[in-house]
């Protein structure tokens, strides 16, 4: 399946894998501090106190950052677990039907989530609420990542969705699972 706003998609990935990265490099961090500080001990010196305050805080919300924007990267790559055992039995005429079906029922499913969301980030501007941890950040941050995950995931749906209903219609007998986006 060819994917026009697969730049987009692959923005997205980069930027979960960014969030990745940036979990890595504070845990790393926090791990050295604290090797710096038993050394510092063990030689009869003073703990230097290396820590990241909030660092499972910032972590969390890097991890909700990389779920959310790597949901359409992953769709695209086929990385998504589909149960294509039952499906993938189906004749082709009957199988791109079900492709449609249950590409609908996901897209409701995300546009469902984006709406609330929305709602959801609009609240925290409006209220100005932080997190409750050592170090108080903005609520609107994570939750824009996770709206523009949302948003991103619904985008890649509607384009498969419309691509297989194309397909449905014109040559429903030549429907393969690749048909269906996943390389």
């Amino acid at each position: 399946m060819t994917y026009r706003l697969r730049p987009l998609y692959n923005l997205g990935g980069y930027l979960a894998a960014a969030c990745l990265t940036l979990i890595c490099l504070l845990i790393t961090a926090q791990i050295v501090g604290r090797i710096i500080d038993q050394i510092a001990t063990a030689i009869g010196g003073e703990r230097i106190g290396l820590a990241i305050p909030g660092l499972s805080d910032i972590s969390g919300f890097l991890l909700v950052g990389a779920s959310f924007l790597g949901l359409a990267y992953t769709f695209v790559h086929g990385g998504h677990i589909r149960v294509t055992l039952l499906v993938g039995r189906l004749p082709p005429a009957l199988r791109v039907w079900v492709e449609v079906f249950c590409l609908s029922i996901a897209l409701a499913l995300a546009l469902y989530l984006a709406w609330y969301l929305y709602w959801l980030l609009d609240d925290s501007i409006a209220f100005n609420e932080t997190s409750y941890g050592l170090v108080s950040i903005p609520l609107w941050i994570p939750q824009s990542a996770m709206l523009s995950g949302v948003v991103l995931f619904c985008l890649v749906l509607i384009e498969s969705l419309v691509q297989t209903l194309i397909a449905a219609v014109r040559a429903p007998h030549a429907f393969t699972i690749d048909d269906s986006g996943h390389e």
